[in-house]
C-alpha cells in the first residue's frame, strides 16, 4: 500500500511542460469571452434575465439578491472581462476568481436556465482558480508581475483532464438505460424532424438509424476518455470527437456547448502538441524551468480541497438512483448528473386558486407572471410547479385572499408515451414543501388517472 501511494504521489508530482495548461487557458478564455458576447448579442440578458417578473431559484440559494437591469449588466460585462482576462494571463487568479463568481451567480438566478454545459465551465473555472496556467506565455509574466516557469507538476494536467472524463464518463453511465438502447428514444422522436438536411435526410426517417447512434452515443461517451489518454488511440479519438459534436451541432440547437468540448479536449495530447501550437502564436520558452517551491508541493490544504471537489463530482451523478425510480419524470437528482439530451419531455400546466373557506375556483394562467421559456421548464418539472405555486399563493395573499390554496394540473408526456398527470391536481402545492425524495404529491408515471376521475376530483374540491 505504501508503495502504491509513494507511485501515486511521483506521478502527481512529476515534473512536466506547462504548455498543454497555458493553451487551455487560452482556449477557455477566449471561449467563455465569447460566449458572453453572443449571450449578450442575441439579447438573452434582457429576455431571460430583465424581463421575467419571477426567478426560480436553486434550493439553498434563495438569498441570492437579483441584480436590477443596470447591474445586471454589469455583472456581464465583468464576468466577460474576467473572461478575458484569464485567455491573457492578466491578473490572472483575480480573472479566474472573478469569471468563476459571475458566471456562477448569473447561472444560479434562475434555473429555467439550467444547460450542462454551463454547470461544466462553472466546474472548470473553479479548478483554474488554483492552477498556475498564468506561469507562461501572459501578460502576468509579460509586465514581470510574476516569474516565468514552463514546467508545472502533472496533477495541474490531469485536474481539466479528469473533470472531462467525469463528464464524458457519467453522459455514458446515464445511457444504460432501456429507453435510449432498447427503445431508442429520445432519437426515434428528433431524427425523423430533420429529413430535410442535405445528404442524411432521408437516412434519418429509419429507426434503425435511430439504435445505431443511441449505441454509439452510448459506447463513446464510456469509451472516448480513455482513448484520449492512450498515445496510440489519441489522434483517432479526436476525430471521434469531432465528428460526435459536428453531428449533434447539426441537428440539435445547444449553442456553444460541442465547440467548447471539441476544444477542451485538445488538453489530452501531449506536451509537444502543445509546444508547437505556442510556437505558432509567436511564443518562446524561456526563463525558468525548474519547478517552484510553491509548486513542487501539492499543499495539504489544496490536496484535501480537490479530494473534497473530485469526490463531489463523483458521488452528485449518482443521487437520483437514492431519490427517484425515474428520474425523468420526477427530476429529482436529474441537474448536475450528466444526462445530456436523454429524453424528450414535453407538457401543459394549469393552474387554480381558491379560499379554502369558500365554494369555487379561479384559473391563473402562468404567462401572466412568467416568460415563454420559464413557462415551457417549469411545466414539466415539479419543483419548479411547486415555487411558482408558492409564489402565487404569496401574490394572492397579498391581493386579500384570507387562506388561498393553489392547486395545479399538469400534463406530461415523456419520450412520446401520451400525456399524463405529473402530480396530484388535489394537493394544496402553496402549503406543500419539496422534500428530497418524498414527495408524494408527484404521482408514479405508470399512474392512471381517467377523465371522468379527473372530473370527480375537481367536483370535490369545488365543492370544499
Amino acid at each position: 500500500m505504501m508503495g502504491i501511494k509513494l507511485n501515486l504521489h511521483s506521478a502527481l508530482h512529476k515534473s512536466v511542460s506547462n504548455a498543454p495548461l497555458v493553451v487551455f487557458r487560452i482556449i477557455f478564455g477566449v471561449l467563455m469571452f465569447t460566449s458572453m458576447i453572443r449571450f449578450a448579442a442575441k439579447g438573452w440578458i434582457h429576455d431571460l434575465y430583465v424581463a421575467p417578473e419571477f426567478l426560480f431559484a436553486y434550493r439553498g440559494f434563495e438569498w441570492l439578491p437579483r441584480p436590477d437591469g443596470f447591474w445586471i449588466y454589469i455583472l456581464f460585462v465583468v464576468t466577460a472581462a474576467a473572461a478575458l482576462g484569464i485567455a491573457l494571463g492578466s491578473f490572472y487568479r483575480w480573472s479566474a476568481t472573478l469569471f468563476f463568481l459571475g458566471f456562477t451567480y448569473i447561472e444560479l438566478l434562475d434555473k429555467a436556465n439550467y444547460l450542462n454545459h454551463y454547470y461544466f465551465v462553472s466546474l472548470m473555472a473553479f479548478i483554474l482558480i488554483w492552477l498556475p496556467a498564468h506561469r507562461s506565455f501572459s501578460l502576468d509574466v509579460k509586465w514581470q508581475r510574476i516569474a516565468p516557469n514552463h514546467i508545472t507538476p502533472a496533477w495541474t494536467i490531469l485536474a481539466p483532464q479528469f473533470l472531462l472524463g467525469i463528464v464524458y464518463f457519467f453522459a455514458g453511465v446515464a445511457k444504460l438505460n432501456a429507453e435510449w438502447l432498447l427503445n431508442a428514444n429520445p432519437l426515434r422522436i428528433w431524427l425523423p424532424q430533420h429529413a430535410d438536411l442535405p445528404l442524411i435526410g432521408s437516412l434519418l426517417t429509419h429507426t434503425w438509424v435511430a439504435y445505431v447512434l443511441s449505441w454509439c452515443g452510448a459506447l463513446y461517451d464510456l469509451s472516448i476518455v480513455f482513448l484520449l489518454w492512450n498515445r496510440r488511440t489519441r489522434p483517432y479519438a479526436y476525430v471521434a470527437v469531432i465528428v460526435f459534436h459536428v453531428f449533434t451541432a447539426t441537428l440539435f440547437p445547444i449553442g456553444m456547448f460541442p465547440l467548447i468540448m471539441m476544444a477542451c479536449t485538445l488538453v489530452f495530447f501531449s506536451p509537444q502538441f502543445h509546444e508547437r501550437i505556442l510556437e505558432l502564436l509567436g511564443h518562446k520558452a524561456k526563463g525558468n524551468h525548474e519547478v517552484h517551491s510553491s509548486q513542487s508541493r501539492f499543499p495539504r490544504l489544496v490536496t484535501t480541497g480537490f479530494i473534497i471537489f473530485f469526490a463531489v463530482q463523483l458521488l452528485l451523478p449518482l443521487r437520483s438512483h437514492l431519490l427517484s425510480d425515474n428520474v425523468y419524470w420526477t427530476e429529482e437528482g436529474y441537474r448536475f448528473s450528466w444526462r445530456v439530451m436523454l429524453m424528450e419531455k414535453a407538457g401543459k400546466t394549469f393552474f387554480y386558486v381558491s379560499d379554502k373557506n369558500q365554494p369555487g375556483e379561479q384559473e391563473i394562467y402562468p404567462g401572466c407572471h412568467l416568460t415563454l421559456n420559464q413557462e415551457k421548464m417549469m411545466s414539466t418539472q415539479p419543483d419548479m410547479i411547486l415555487q411558482y405555486a408558492h409564489y402565487l399563493r404569496k401574490q394572492w395573499k397579498q391581493q386579500g385572499l384570507e387562506n388561498p390554496c393553489i392547486r395545479a394540473e399538469s400534463w406530461v408526456s415523456l419520450n412520446g408515451k401520451g400525456s399524463r398527470l405529473l402530480l396530484d391536481p388535489l394537493v394544496d402545492l402553496g402549503s406543500t414543501h419539496y422534500s428530497m425524495g418524498n414527495n408524494r404529491w408527484i404521482l408514479p408515471f405508470d399512474s392512471v388517472v381517467t377523465s371522468a376521475h379527473l372530473a370527480q376530483m375537481r367536483l370535490k374540491t369545488w365543492a370544499k
